[in-house]
């Protein structure tokens, strides 16, 4: 499977498990926090899927960049929920997730930036 395939699939699977996170959240009231994952962890995704439809390699590698960028941002919720023990064990997976598709964005990046000479 292509790299751009398989971050299709980790990054819209990932959202779909931030979207189980937010409903969690908002029942016991953290609706702030709920918030802020739930739109930093689905954009990711939705940037990936921008990126699909880029009109150039630079609009294809700043859509990338964007979604690393959300990427790190879920990374930091996700660290801040688990450190304040507001994430629940059965979301710690989320974690490992969040941080295996940052790799692969950076690897995309770095590829695309070295394709372009940048």
């Amino acid at each position: 499977m292509k790299k751009n395939n398989l971050i299709q699939e980790k990054s819209f699977q990932f959202s779909l498990d931030i979207i189980k996170l937010y409903k969690y959240l908002k029942e016991v009231k953290e609706f702030d926090i709920a918030r802020q994952v739930l739109r930093s962890g689905t954009s990711i995704g939705a940037n990936i899927e921008e990126a699909l439809g880029a009109q150039s390699k630079r609009d294809f590698l700043s859509k990338k960049n964007i979604s690393l960028k959300e990427a790190r941002e879920t990374y930091y919720w996700l660290r801040l929920l688990k450190q304040s023990d507001m994430l629940p064990n059965q979301f710690h997976y989320l974690l490992d997730d969040n941080f295996s598709i940052i790799n692969i964005l950076s690897s995309i990046v770095k590829t695309i930036k070295e394709q372009l000479n940048l």
